[in-house]
């Protein structure tokens, strides 16, 4: 297994101007069969992350698991070969690149679930430059998938984090250690209204986004297969620990018994350095 070839210019652009941008064929068939491999391990013994986000638990599922890259050598392998951090770093400008977290989607066939528009940055205590890869395990319709909000990224506006089984609750405009977090719009209820960016995506292709980037399931098309997404979320250089409320405790509390505090660098073994790999 081998890296992508380099990105083009217009990749870099279109990523840096939208907040998102749709990568063909950078990831071999190779590897997307090593994280479905990963995926069913996980499912025989999930971590302690692992969430069943569908209420009823006799509806088809949407599963999630996510920091299991130091329990499933699938993950691990992935993580530190595959072209991802590589990617990244190119996309951010940016070198080195650490691992911020690895996360796995499952939609059984039947789900009617799917994730709420939100915004990535505001769900943990994290702060910098940083980019999501979103890796489909089976061909993807856009009819399917993630919509993107153009743009949105520059916003310089705060979303509050939503949890997937809550949908939208209303909320009021929350103040957080000097920062105010905003009630993400229900793009579902007037998608219209907004620059929406959607593509079908083959095996192998990806999509690549900035953490503060708003973005959702936009449609109500129930799969009728199973449907598995592998995301890692990505930092450079300027990656630190900052706490965002109360809301991402759960996550705070599993970093910090690994020794991190408040101001720390997104570094270390909880965040492994993946680009330059070690023997570059």
């Amino acid at each position: 297994m081998t890296d992508a070839s380099l990105l083009t210019k217009d990749e870099i652009d279109a990523f840096r101007r939208d907040g998102a941008v749709v990568l063909r064929q950078k990831f071999s068939a190779d590897w997307l069969e090593m994280l479905r491999a990963g995926i069913d391990a996980d499912l025989q013994t999930p971590t302690e992350n692992f969430t069943r986000h569908t209420k009823d638990p006799d509806a088809p599922a949407y599963l999630e698991d996510f920091w299991a890259w130091s329990k499933i050598p699938q993950f691990e392998e992935f993580v530190r070969n595959s072209p991802c951090a590589s990617i990244a770093s190119e996309l951010l400008g940016a070198v080195p690149i650490n691992l911020v977290m690895d996360n796995w989607f499952l939609r059984e066939a039947g789900s009617t679930s799917r994730p709420p528009f939100h915004q990535d940055l505001s769900y943990f205590d994290f702060e910098g430059s940083m980019c999501v890869l979103w890796l489909p395990l089976e061909p993807v319709s856009k009819d399917n998938g993630i919509a993107f909000v153009r743009g949105s990224h520059l916003w310089d506006k705060l979303f509050m984090r939503v949890r997937f089984a809550d949908g939208h609750p209303s909320y009021e405009p929350t103040q957080v250690a000097g920062r105010t977090y905003h009630p993400p719009p229900d793009v579902n209820a007037d998608p219209g209204a907004y620059d929406l960016l959607q593509w079908d995506l083959d095996l192998g292709d990806c999509i690549y986004f900035d953490m503060r980037t708003l973005h959702g399931g936009l449609s109500s098309v129930t799969p009728t297969e199973t449907v598995r997404r592998f995301t890692l979320r990505m930092t450079g250089p300027d990656g630190v620990i900052r706490y965002r409320g109360d809301w991402a405790k759960e996550e705070r509390a599993q970093f910090e018994a690994a020794g991190y505090a408040e101001g720390d660098r997104i570094a270390g073994p909880f965040f492994p350095q993946l680009w330059p790999r070690a023997q570059d």
